[in-house]
């Protein structure tokens, strides 16, 4: 049997998610929490932990990314995936920089639950394709040496790092989508990344841009 512990804020979405834990044939609830100063006053004060934690993202107190990254470095066997309603590309990054083997949004289906908490266990990560997939991608590709940016570039840089949309960006600089477009091309050239989280992935690596 293995033991998860869910961390969630919100009361019905914790409930819910131990209820549907606890109908799989290996795998059951240990306990909840609602925050992550809570999740690490309970493994602090504990000499039994949990093999997984589903990690709500946003909570108050201390939120999901703090958390994780206290985890992953004081219990580095404690695998954390990371839950929430919502998929922006920071969030999702930021986790999986803290330390989280998974990245899974809240309307999952039951059987994909099942699936990433299985696999967690025996490979040590999940990866959905929706989400996770394009970040290990990213993470692992291979990344050109430091090149200079031009003023505008850089500007566009810290608004693709951003949730606005690439129509967006274009009205915030008074530019074409099209020139929006020229853009976003010359840096996944300059950067050799294949999409926008590669983008948004490396800029944070290089400090080009602060979350």
């Amino acid at each position: 049997m293995h033991y998860v512990a869910v961390v969630d804020d919100f009361q019905l979405l914790a409930q819910a998610m131990s209820t549907l834990v606890n109908s799989f044939k290996n795998f059951q609830v240990c306990y909840s929490c609602n925050n992550g100063k809570e999740i690490i006053e309970k493994l602090d004060a504990s000499l039994k932990h949990p093999d997984i934690i589903l990690m709500d993202v946003n909570m108050p107190v201390l939120n999901g990314i703090q958390a994780t990254k206290y985890i992953k470095d004081k219990y580095p066997n404690i695998k954390v995936i990371a839950i929430s309603v919502e998929n922006k590309i920071k969030d999702v990054l930021q986790m999986l920089e803290a330390g989280a083997k998974s990245y899974l949004l809240k309307d999952i289906e039951k059987s994909t639950l099942e699936i990433a908490l299985t696999e967690t266990i025996n490979k040590g990560y999940y990866h959905t394709e929706h989400v996770s997939k394009i970040l290990v991608d990213a993470l692992h590709g291979q990344e050109k040496p430091m090149t200079a940016l031009k003023e505008r570039e850089m500007e566009f840089l810290n608004y693709a790092c951003t949730d606005k949309t690439y129509k967006e960006i274009a009205d915030k600089m008074f530019l074409s989508p099209k020139t929006i477009d020229g853009y976003r091309n010359t840096l996944f050239n300059k950067f050799n990344v294949k999409n926008r989280v590669g983008l948004v992935l490396y800029a944070i690596r290089n400090q080009l841009f602060n979350p």
